[in-house]
Parts: structure tokens; C-alpha cells; sequence
């Protein structure tokens, strides 16, 4: 079965304006944010969606809510809001609500690296995730493989849905280092990885439910 997912990275917040990490803290939309819902709304109104899923925090609640209220106005059935914890963004630990750019020197300097551009052009994204775990003193941020296996455990949420059918329309509210992840594991070498998808932009995966993950996702469009 393939399905065709939107994912909206969530509108702007007060953390994302302060360039502060914000994994599974949470972090109100600011009023740029509200219009980055809305404008993905707009975009998306003549869509009618089979299902929607969302992360279980504030920003991604409130984007999926406006996103949907729009798509309801235009005529569209609204399906549930199917909030969990899989769909979350990166979980920092220690480092939740710190400057972005503290961050990731504590976590790159004892590598001879100081910011996250260069963490993951020198040694790639997983080591972005496996060394901030190490900086943290709790280690309580996800490692590479504990970020994954609970990513994976969003989609596998997604395809067990019973409701579903092949080719439907499924909205999904994302984060922007999950879209950055998804971006370095299943794009090509045409996409733009040098930062995240802006806030209340949208990425198109078909995702075909019946191969294993590592071959189960293709970009159509990345933060569009």
C-alpha cells in the first residue's frame, strides 16, 4: 500500500526565534508561527486527508489544528488528530532550551569541531545525535539509534492504521531535524541539505508500507 504523506514542519516558536534547541520542550507558536499554519493550510485546503498525525507537543498541536480547521472549512471531512510521542522531534536531554550554538560546541569541541555544519559535514548526522549524548552529563539525549527506533515506530504506527487505503492523503505535522533526517537518509544528491525545512514548509514522502524502512520512503518534494 502506498500512502502519500504531507509533512508540515510546525509553525515558528518563541524557541526557534531564539535559536534555542527544543526537542520535546515545549514552546509556544509566536505569531509568525500562527501564519506559517495557516499558509500551509491554505496550501493544503483542496486535500481531503484519511488521517492526521501529530507529535504530542504544543507547536505541533496547535499546526495540526489550524491546518485542519482550514481543510474543514473548505469543504473537506476532518479525520482525528492522532497525537504520540513517536512523532516528537529529537530529544536533546541536558541540552533542552540551550543556545543552539553552546550546544553543539560542547558537543563537537572535544572533536576538534565546533558548530553542527561542521559536526555532520566532517562526520556525518549521526554523530550529531551520539555526541551530544556524550556532552550531556545525564546522557539523557538520544543516541543515533535511540532517535531512530522511535522515528521508526511512528511510520510502523502509520501503516498499521487499518482505515487507511491505498493512495490516500495523510497529514503529518513534523520537526525540523526529523525532516533534516529523513532528508540525509532517504533523499538524493539534489536536495538541499545544508538546512532545515522552514518553518511551515511541506515535504511530499510516498511511503510504501509493505517494504522494511530503510526502502519504504520516497521524496516527492523537500520543504517546499
Amino acid at each position: 500500500m502506498i500512502l502519500h504523506l504531507h509533512l508540515v514542519r510546525h509553525g515558528q516558536t518563541f524557541f526557534n526565534r531564539y535559536n534555542k534547541l527544543q526537542g520535546w520542550s515545549n514552546s509556544p507558536l509566536t505569531e509568525s508561527g500562527l501564519a506559517d499554519a495557516v499558509k500551509a493550510g491554505e496550501r493544503l485546503k483542496g486535500m481531503t486527508f484519511a488521517a492526521a498525525y501529530c507529535s504530542d507537543t504544543t507547536r505541533a498541536q496547535m499546526t495540526a489544528e489550524r491546518i485542519l480547521d482550514i481543510n474543514e472549512q473548505s469543504g473537506n471531512s476532518r479525520p482525528a488528530l492522532i497525537c504520540d510521542m513517536h512523532f516528537r522531534e529529537q530529544f536533546y536531554g541536558y541540552f533542552e532550551g540551550v543556545d543552539m550554538s553552546q550546544a553543539w560546541y560542547a558537543a563537537g569541541g572535544p572533536h576538534g569541531v565546533k558548530t553542527y555544519n561542521e559536526i555532520v559535514g566532517r562526520y556525518g548526522l549521526a554523530a550529531t545525535r551520539d555526541w551530544l549524548k556524550d556532552a550531556d552529563p545525564f546522557h539523557d539525549a538520544e543516541s543515533d539509534t535511540e532517535y531512530w527506533q522511535r522515528v521508526v515506530g511512528g511510520f510502523a504506527l502509520i501503516a498499521s492504521n487499518a482505515d487507511l487505503q491505498d493512495g490516500d492523503d495523510v497529514l503529518q505535522i513534523s520537526h525540523g531535524n526529523t525532516l533534516l533526517s529523513l532528508g540525509h537518509r532517504f533523499g538524493g544528491s539534489d536536495l538541499d541539505l545544508n538546512e532545515r525545512p522552514a518553518n511551515g514548509s511541506i515535504t511530499d514522502i510516498d511511503f510504501d508500507t509493505d517494504k522494511p524502512f530503510e526502502q519504504a520512503l520516497t521524496i516527492v518534494s523537500y520543504g517546499k
